[in-house]
Formats: structure tokens, sequence, C-alpha cells
């Protein structure tokens, strides 16, 4: 019997061997490099918080994050055609779309839920980009409808967080119907008197912003977000000039005035809720904290004579 193989490998290997390390624990940060431990990340609902940087971030945890006690009850998205068109490049479209489904547990590309926000209800729509870029698609502009028939038939709010490339090529003219089909949804709302809040993520582009991303009653941008319809690259080759600086960034277009403000993720649902009740006027509760400023003075009246 060898005693050495029998008795004093299996001590050394398990001190000296390779342990299996799980791939994900340490994040890097794009913009300052700095590796960010996995979980302190997930706790912060995905902000760097050295840097504020603001991760993508999947449909199923912005809803737990966003909503009371993290507690909502799916709206079930309409079925539709899964390939009208017979769609091939390199792989068939019904092949893509079961990688994805297998790759992100969701139908397609947009989750609807139904539940409340500091007490309010409300219904939500949020937009995978995990899912095909976010693509808006026959599926996709079915569920957002959806939602919008829901809140009206609730009397609801409604809140949609953006995160897409754009329409879905794959099915051609029937994608870009869906941004007429989603904007006459938003006008059935508006007209039952119902708020309409969008949250803009990274990034939210081409016929998304030519549709439902941009006709909410209040637009919040969350920091640093990619917002436009054409890329900028293409915009600088039509055009022959060099963009300025942030062009097309949440904070540039505020200071444009294509986004009314730009918020936090983690202060997102705080200022959610106090908007919603104002729009609903229901009382809110002003925080003891916050700065009271005196009304600004009179402007005073000059004492003319008369002609």
């Amino acid at each position: 019997m060898n005693w050495i193989t029998n008795f004093v490998r299996p001590k050394i290997n398990s001190f000296l061997g390779r342990r299996e390390m799980p791939e994900n624990l340490w994040i890097k940060d794009p913009e300052t490099g700095e590796m960010v431990f996995h979980t302190e990340l997930e706790g912060n609902q995905w902000v760097i918080p050295s840097s504020g940087y603001h991760m993508k971030i999947s449909a199923k945890e912005r809803l737990k994050a966003f909503l009371d006690n993290g507690a909502y009850e799916l709206i079930e998205n309409p079925k539709v055609a899964a390939d009208p068109l017979k769609f091939r490049d390199e792989k068939r479209y019904t092949d893509r779309l079961r990688d994805y489904r297998t790759k992100t547990g969701l139908e397609d590309a947009v989750l609807s839920a139904t539940g409340a926000i500091e007490g309010l209800p409300i219904v939500v729509t949020v937009q995978d980009f995990a899912f095909m870029g976010g693509s808006l698609g026959m599926a996709a502009g079915e569920a957002i409808v959806k939602a919008f028939e829901t809140a009206v038939e609730l009397k609801r709010p409604m809140v949609l967080f953006s995160a897409s490339g754009g329409a879905r090529m794959q099915e051609g003219i029937l994608s870009l119907m869906q941004l007429a089909r989603t904007t006459v949804a938003v006008d059935r709302l508006k007209e039952a008197g119902l708020p309409y809040i969008v949250v803009l993520t990274n990034p939210t582009t081409g016929g998304v912003t030519a549709s439902y991303a941009m006709l909410g009653d209040i637009h919040i941008a969350e920091p640093g977000a990619v917002i436009g319809f054409a890329g900028a690259r293409v915009i600088e080759q039509t055009i022959r000039e060099k963009l300025p600086e942030g062009f097309q960034r949440s904070e540039y277009l505020m200071e444009h005035g294509m986004v009314d403000m730009v918020v936090s993720r983690l202060e997102m649902k705080e200022t959610v809720a106090r908007l919603l009740k104002i729009l609903v006027k229901e009382k809110v509760v002003a925080d003891p904290e916050m700065e009271v400023l005196p009304p600004p003075a009179e402007p005073a009246v000059e004492n003319r004579p008369e002609a």
C-alpha cells in the first residue's frame, strides 16, 4: 500500500488545489476601471457606489426594486405570430427568439405588471435590453398596448421604463406599425385622465423615442443614459459637423428641454411616487429635512407720473 498516494496526496490537493471561483465575483466599472464586488453592486440596484455609473438591470430586478415590498402581479403578454415574415440572416429568427427566451427567461423584451408604489396602485412596464436589445416587435408592441389598456381598465397611473435600440428589423414594417399602435394607447390613457410617467434608461433610441417613450406627462432619465433617434455617428456623417460633448446624454437633454429631470436609480421610487401623488392630487407628506425656500419677493413697482 502506497501511504503517500492514499493518505497524503488528498490533503495536499485540498490545500494547494485550485478553487473554483465564480466568473462574476467582481465586476469592472466601465468608467473608472474599478473592480466592484458583485453582491455589493447587486444590493445597490446595479449602481456603482464610487462613480454612480448605472449598469443595465433586468426587468424582473427593476420591478422588485421599484414596487412596494418587491411584490407585483405580471400582466400576461398577448400571443402573436412568432415569425410572420419567415426572416433569416445568419440564423432563423425563430432560433434567435428561442435562444433569447432561454437566456433571459422572458417571452419577449417587455414585462408588464400591476403593483403599488408607496401605497399608490399603478401599472408598470419595463423593457429588458438583454432580450434582443429591447427591440420593439409585434410581441413587445402588444404587451405595451395591453399594459395601457389594463391601466385604463383599473384606473391606475402608468409608469414605463424604456430601454431599447429601436424597432426589430426581423419583423420589418410590422415592427414599425407598433409606433402608431402604442401612440394610440397613450392617447387613450390621457383621455381617461390618468398620469403617464416615462423613465428613460440607457439606451433609449430609434423608433421607441419616436413613439411612446417621448409622450409622457413627465420624462425622467437615469444619469448618463443615451437617448435619441439616430446614432451620434450617423448624425455627424449626415451634417458633417462635430457634435458637442455629451450629446444625446441625459444631462445634455435636460439642459436643452427634452428631459424634465435626471434622477438616480436609487432615488427613482421616491421621486416617481411623489410625482404621481401630485398628479392624482393625493396629499403628499413633505420631507421634514427638506429646505423650504421663501417665496420670491415681488418686484418693486416704479411710480411714474401719468402722461
